[in-house]
């Protein structure tokens, strides 16, 4: 019987990894390897695609009628990707959850800096300042909303239990097999935010989650509470967020995710001086960004085209309909 053919796209990097998992389950090509006058024929015969951001890997020689049935993205976001370009019978699959631990370990690094106001002393100290009385705050005890609770909530969920926090876990089914003191849907979410420390930000960019958080959601929020945001900039609107931290100045943020950046915009811009806020700490959206990272992420995307290849479910299927924003 003959075998798939797998068709990536991404960079000659991971050859020696896909060809080490799924070198007995189907026919690799590299699309590096294809000469140009034969790369559209080659990718509409593929049965299987893995690829980081296709529009622009596979740029003119997009196929017209593409034989792909699954395509696997690299990246858990795929707001950046055109959905529509690919074939309606093809299974769509994010790589959520491949990036988790170093996010995971990136919000608790930002929330334990925002509560010891770290950022804060060390600007104070370099102005000759030592206040050594100064109070600092404490995650133990505490209650975390972990808005999204897939891979990276999960993966938050377990480090911010080792502080003995509450958490408080809302995804779109309402159900997990995860612990958690409440799962709960968007419907909840007024109550998960009003019983809210810290605020996690970890659900993936859709039409549905545009300005999710708002005036009226950050008002529901205690006047202390630390928002942290590593998913999209757009699923918190940005003069709501930046008004409430100047209006509480007691509350913190922790931004990785901007409104506007290089990646998927051209550029790094903010319509407000978050930056200057002595409550806010801000990261380049480097949170996924960790030695080994990359490659266990990549392990993770393979592991899920095994899945597909060998007849079985695989994981973080999307839905083209509502998750398309590019």
């Amino acid at each position: 019987m003959t075998q798939p053919t797998l068709m990536v796209t991404i960079g000659d990097e991971l050859r020696p990894l896909v060809e080490a998992r799924l070198g007995s389950l189907a026919q690799i090509q590299f699309l590096g390897d294809v000469p140009a006058a034969q790369r559209q024929s080659a990718l509409a015969a593929a049965d299987v695609l893995f690829c980081l951001r296709p529009q622009m890997e596979i740029g003119d020689d997009w196929p017209n009628d593409p034989a792909w049935r699954f395509v696997q993205f690299m990246s858990a976001g795929v707001d950046h990707i055109d959905l529509s370009k690919f074939p309606p019978t093809a299974q769509l699959a994010s790589n959520a959850g491949g990036f988790s631990e170093p996010m995971a370990e990136h919000i608790l690094a930002m929330a334990l800096a925002l509560s010891k106001k770290l950022l804060y002393n060390h600007h104070r100290m370099q102005q000759g300042v030592f206040d050594q009385l100064s109070d600092t705050g404490t995650l133990r005890g505490k209650t975390a909303a972990i808005i999204g609770f897939g891979g990276i909530g999960q993966a938050t969920a377990e480090l911010l239990r080792l502080l003995d926090m509450r958490i408080l876990a809302v995804n779109r089914s309402g159900r997990s097999d995860h612990p958690a003191d409440l799962v709960g849907t968007l419907d909840q979410l007024e109550t998960v935010l009003r019983a809210a420390d810290v605020v996690v930000i970890c659900l993936p960019l859709t039409p549905g989650t545009v300005g999710l958080i708002g005036a009226r959601e950050l008002g529901w929020l205690k006047p202390d509470a630390m928002l942290i945001n590593v998913a999209r900039g757009e699923i918190v609107d940005q003069k709501a967020l930046y008004d409430w931290l100047v209006a509480n100045p007691q509350a913190s943020a922790g931004i990785d995710a901007w409104w506007v950046e290089p990646f998927r915009h051209g550029e790094f811009r903010m319509d407000y001086p978050f930056l200057d806020l002595p409550n806010v700490i801000g990261s380049p959206h480097n949170s996924p960004r960790a030695p080994g990272g990359g490659k266990i992420s990549a392990e993770r995307a393979c592991d899920n085209i095994a899945r597909f290849l060998r007849g079985e479910q695989p994981h973080g299927l999307l839905d083209p309909a509502s998750a398309n924003m590019a």
